[in-house]
């Protein structure tokens, strides 16, 4: 007997379907079927903007600990791969462990040097003639501040951005799995090192404070903490990319929002919002029912997958009204989802946000225009949304 949706969320599976335009086809979803059954893996697929919110309040009905990604259907893991993989209270130590990290006051003192970093790439941009906003800003930007504040080499960020592939599903199809896990295994090797080394030798870096920070008596384990260095090193680096990446394109195939923005720089706070609520890096994260429920009337069994799906909630025009698929740089309110809700909104939220701002401010202060040079290509990946190649012109 076949369940609702089954034939629209089939098509979340098909190969090529994020790298192409997947918004029609969420817009079917939140109009015909907002909870629908994924027949091949297994699991609900929830596209409206409520029903995530709902999910991502209830950490009792719907966890984190038995898989976030669909292939993670069924996996038992000896212990959680990232902090993601766990629930309260579990969850709520691994926070407070680690939250003095993106203090405010932290975040605030890292604003001069984010600013420096973006203008110095922003400053190498050739005016009039067609260029890759991914390879050349993108891409090495949020890998050099990772490494600032981690207190590794900035030497390195080539291996750095290796091993972040390497860590997105469908990120690089072309990869084989035998050389994808020796680059994890080799991230794994480095980061334990590194955290071993700031045990014994503390320096003024984001590793040596989380290696050494205690709440209550306890500290992060040597696996613990470099878990959590795995998920800030690939999280911290590849969501940020592709928001700076795909915001610019943004930009580009709308001229008129960056006239708007050269009119009012004030509107870059407003605008980054936006570019996080548009492009929406992390598609998608799983939880499982903990016990029979429903979503917006639909019943959901104990033990089966739920979907959310972020980057249609994030144009639900029921939330966002009529513009939902528009770019516009002055929305506002914005309760866009692209860094979750509830127990695991992104800890890195704010280090996200001053990063995009600082590419917007420091492109405002030498470009008055810009516009697309190329087609646009995209990452096939089904967890990252993701703007592979990108030709712009500015001038």
């Amino acid at each position: 007997m076949s369940r609702p949706g089954e034939a629209l969320a089939a098509t979340l599976e098909e190969p090529g379907f994020y790298a192409g335009d997947p918004f029609p086809h969420y817009a079917r979803l939140r109009a015909e079927a907002p909870v629908a059954w994924n027949a091949q893996l297994g699991y609900w697929a929830i596209s409206r903007h409520a029903d995530v919110m709902t999910v991502s309040r209830d950490p009792e009905t719907f966890c984190s600990g038995r898989g976030i990604l669909t292939f993670e259907i069924g996996v038992e893991y000896p212990s959680p791969p990232t902090m993601m993989h766990t629930d309260p209270p579990e969850h709520t130590r691994y926070r407070k462990l680690v939250s003095s990290a993106f203090a405010p006051s932290r975040m605030r003192a890292l604003q001069p040097r984010v600013r420096a970093r973006a203008d110095e790439l922003v400053a190498k941009i050739p005016a009039g003639e067609p260029y890759d906003v991914v390879e050349h800003l993108a891409v090495p930007f949020p890998l050099w501040i990772i490494a600032e504040l981690l207190g590794i080499p900035e030497s390195d960020w080539h291996d750095f951005y290796l091993w972040s592939e390497a860590a997105i599903p469908g990120a690089r199809p072309e990869w084989t799995a035998e050389y994808r896990q020796r680059l994890m295994a080799d991230m794994h090797g480095y980061l334990l090192a590194t955290t071993r080394a700031r045990r014994a030798d503390p320096r003024d870096d984001l590793i040596s404070l989380l290696a050494n920070v205690e709440v209550d008596g306890e500290q992060l384990t040597d696996d613990e903490l470099v878990m959590f260095l795995n998920q800030l090193l690939v999280a911290g680096n590849e969501t940020t990319r592709h928001a700076v990446s795909g915001g610019i394109v943004a930009l580009a195939q709308a001229p008129h929002q960056w006239q708007r923005l050269v009119a009012d720089g004030s509107l870059v706070v407003t605008a980054a919002e936006e570019v996080l609520r548009w492009t929406t890096p992390v598609i998608s994260f799983m939880r499982t029912a903990t016990r029979d429920t429903e979503l917006s009337g639909q019943p959901i069994a104990a033990g089966e997958p739920v979907l959310m799906l972020y980057a249609s909630a994030n144009r639900d025009e029921g939330v966002f009204g009529e513009s939902a698929d528009r770019f516009d740089v002055a929305r506002d309110p914005n309760p866009h989802v692209a860094f979750g809700f509830g127990h695991h909104f992104c800890l890195g939220a704010a280090l996200a946000r001053l990063e995009i701002r600082a590419v917007l401010d420091s492109l405002l202060s030498r470009f008055r225009a810009i516009e697309a040079a190329g087609p646009v290509e995209r990452s096939a990946s089904f967890v990252i949304a993701g703007v592979t190649r990108a030709p712009v012109e500015f001038s």
